[in-house]
């Protein structure tokens, strides 16, 4: 693969994972729709990795800030507020009372207010690449 093959996969992969969190959100699995959104983020991100540290192994983390601060992006205060924000909803290693405290914080308001705030750094972000 190429580095402009590599670059064009992580895109089309959050791409392909945008989709399925809209509909998730339609289907009103709140709880998943934010999950799915982390990784649209952590993937996006990941191609910005690629992009900015050509031939370096992609890392395996999902810490979105730890991601961010390895690419040439410049964000602001608010942006790495919400990158923090967004990383609570990366529940692989939560324990199961935490999931359910998750899922039940997930309300239609909550889901809608940082679903907009995902798709909108996404859309921020493709436009630097």
């Amino acid at each position: 693969m190429t580095h402009a093959e590599h670059i064009v996969y992580w895109l089309k992969s959050a791409e392909h994972d945008l989709i399925s969190a809209e509909t998730l959100f339609e289907h009103q699995r709140y709880d998943w729709c934010l999950f799915i959104g982390h990784l649209v983020i952590e993937k996006v991100l990941k191609a910005f990795f690629v992009r900015d540290n050509p031939g370096a192994p992609v890392p395996l983390v999902h810490n979105l800030l730890k991601l961010a601060e390895r690419t040439k992006l410049h964000f602001t205060t608010e942006q790495k507020a919400l990158l923090a924000e967004i990383n609570q909803f990366n529940l692989k290693a939560r324990y199961p009372d935490y999931k359910f405290e998750f899922y039940q914080k997930c309300t239609l308001a909550f889901t809608q207010d940082y679903f907009d705030r995902i798709k909108d750094l996404r859309q921020w972000l493709l436009q630097q690449i």
